[in-house]
């Protein structure tokens, strides 16, 4: 495994890598990769907090922008990556909102609401 990450590495030039970290298929991915930390340091706080109608619109962002970095020519494996994970944290959220909303608890048990705590007592 190790062999072929180095023959992969190898088989461009310092000046292909230096052109390829200071275009906008690195630095658009680095930026974006905002989104998808945000969503997974979220899944600590409240569901209540959670807006239904953002994170519809972020899953159909990140679905977007995921079809659209593999059919660019190079494909953008750091930019499918980051929306993946970005879908992946936001179908999470998705869940979460719609199950509390449901059901005025957290699935994922990691927030738990005051009222509930105290009841548990």
């Amino acid at each position: 495994m190790a062999v072929r990450v180095a023959q992969y590495f190898r088989q461009y030039s310092a000046k292909d890598w230096g052109n390829y970290f200071t275009s906008t298929h690195f630095w658009g991915p680095v930026a974006n990769w905002g989104l998808p930390l945000a969503a997974f340091a979220d899944m600590k706080k409240n569901p209540e907090m959670i807006s239904g109608k953002m994170t519809v619109a972020l899953c159909v962002y990140s679905a977007l922008f995921m079809r659209f970095a593999w059919l660019v020519t190079p494909r953008n494996l750091l930019l499918l990556a980051c929306h993946a994970s970005n879908e992946t944290a936001q179908l999470t959220q998705l869940s979460r909102y719609t199950y509390f909303n449901a059901t005025g608890k957290d699935f994922l048990g990691i927030y738990q609401p005051a009222k509930d705590a105290a009841k548990q007592v």
